[in-house]
């Protein structure tokens, strides 16, 4: 029990977290919110496995602050006052992502680049948000399904699939409109095509998951990539290094 929030995010593990009076079984990829004051801690179940995990504390005094910036910052501590929600799952994509996001902020922590304390603020802020944003969304899906309009659902969509078949026809049998109709809308509100788009979010997704330290092959495959080939094309063509050179850059830059 302490004065502070922490977030924690287990990364390997056979572990559950003990807070208050409930016992909740954890897997990799679970986020989990501890407010000030709560007790918890966790119970290993398996010794023998590994047990990895990021905490990720904030003051109290730090996130007031937040709150005077937006009522979205707070949304997963409200859950967690109010409602005991602490624990959130994510699938291994909805994870790399976050994970980078981390990963992110402590390479600005320490770095000495200019703007740094800037960057940290805005890198901490990203986080957080990703995070509410997570926890609402898990929270509040069939709001969420009425309140987007085709656009919406359709980027969310790809978001949540990309590691499987997201051809223009699969589109349209999920959403039950032409495919024309799909195309369409992609041009008119990004200026690109649906392809290119899931291109570029496999790639960013492929990318998350070599700075989050996950071997190159699997990083491609997890991304939705068939081939290897055609991924170390597309990834070449949009960072303008092999994924085995960018993945050497990072860690050179650590």
């Amino acid at each position: 029990m302490h004065d502070y929030y922490e977030f924690y995010f287990l990364l390997q593990g056979s572990v559950s977290m003990r807070i208050e009076d409930g016992t909740y079984p954890l897997r990799p990829g679970d986020v989990i919110l501890i407010p000030p004051d709560v007790p918890h801690h966790i119970i290993n179940h398996k010794p023998e496995i590994p047990y990895r995990r990021f905490v990720f504390w904030i003051s109290k005094k730090y996130y007031r602050g937040l709150y005077e910036l937006s009522p979205d910052y707070v949304y997963i501590v409200k859950c967690a006052v109010a409602e005991k929600r602490y624990i959130y799952h994510n699938d291994i994509i909805g994870f790399n992502s976050l994970q980078a996001k981390f990963f992110r902020l402590i390479e600005e922590i320490h770095s000495d680049r200019f703007g740094r304390l800037s960057k940290i603020t805005l890198s901490t802020e990203d986080l957080l948000l990703h995070m509410n944003r997570i926890a609402f969304e898990q929270n509040n899906p069939q709001q969420q399904r009425e309140q987007h309009n085709l656009y919406e659902n359709l980027i969310q969509y790809i978001e949540s699939h990309l590691d499987e078949d997201l051809s223009l026809d699969s589109l349209a049998d999920s959403f039950f409109v032409s495919k024309y109709h799909i195309s369409h809308v992609f041009k008119e509100h990004l200026g690109i095509s649906v392809h290119q788009y899931i291109i570029k979010k496999r790639l960013a997704l492929s990318r998350d998951a070599i700075i989050g330290g996950t071997d190159i092959g699997k990083a491609f495959s997890i991304s939705g990539f068939k081939d290897y080939s055609s991924f170390f094309r597309a990834f070449k063509k949009e960072y303008g290094v092999s994924p085995k050179e960018y993945k050497a850059e990072r860690w050179l830059k650590k």
